[in-house]
């Protein structure tokens, strides 16, 4: 294992301990999210975890947690969860988040929101004074998508940033999100105020969701070449 990927791991498997026997858990999506997954199915494995059900955020974690024997509840989402550990894309001091760059920014926030205790894993370079480093995600109906688009170009010069959002495409084909929808990248450049801009783009008819994660994570788990640094708001 090459060592960025190592102190990945060791963010996620420090989280774990979150975990007890008996809870249901949110499970992320990502790189480094995945590394929590596969430890939860080696602790499951071994017996040192029990009775443990799950609820995944993306498909492709779904169908690794399954792979792992990790029991998982329905779709609906039928119960709160006691713990969620996930990744992200940019955390700033005050732990407010973008993710979405997997494209499952929905479900996580869904998950996020059913959850007591939300950690956040990430390695030191997600760290940030201020989001808006790495574009911001916006996932948007597919239909008259690019009208939306316009409309989110209005929301993003109404907060005086004057980013293009961009469809995401990858291999020559439109990113389809798990719930059927499309993504457009938003390069906002500082976001700084992140609360006025989550309720502009909300506002947007056709807008479904956006990667501000903001007052939702509880504490952050950061790899670094020193060991892993844990921060609260």
């Amino acid at each position: 294992m090459d060592p960025h990927a190592d102190l990945k791991r060791q963010a996620a498997e420090y989280a774990v301990r979150y975990v007890k026997s008996g809870m249901a858990v949110g499970l992320g999506t990502g790189s480094t999210a995945i590394f929590a997954v596969r430890y939860i199915g080696e602790l499951l494995r071994t017996g040192a975890l029990k009775d443990i059900v799950a609820f995944a955020t993306s498909r492709v974690t779904a169908e690794e947690a399954v792979r792992l024997n990790i029991s998982m509840l329905t779709d609906d989402l039928p119960r709160s969860l006691d713990v969620t550990i996930d990744g992200a894309d940019e955390v700033d001091p005050q732990l407010n988040l973008i993710k979405g760059g997997g494209g499952a920014l929905l479900r996580e926030k869904l998950v996020w929101e059913a959850s007591r205790r939300c950690v956040v894993i990430a390695d030191a370079a997600k760290r940030v004074p201020r989001l808006g480093k790495a574009p911001l995600p916006i996932e948007v109906a597919p239909f008259g998508h690019e009208a939306t688009a316009l409309r989110i170009c209005d929301a993003l010069a109404e907060c005086d940033l004057g980013a293009a959002p961009r469809l995401r495409i990858r291999d020559g084909e439109v990113v389809v999100t798990d719930n059927g929808n499309v993504i457009y990248d938003a390069a906002c450049g500082a976001i700084e105020e992140p609360s006025m801009l989550a309720d502009a783009l909300k506002s947007v008819t056709g807008v479904i969701d956006h990667g501000l994660f903001l007052d939702l994570a509880d504490e952050a788990l950061i790899a670094t070449d020193k060991g892993v640094e844990r921060l609260t708001p």
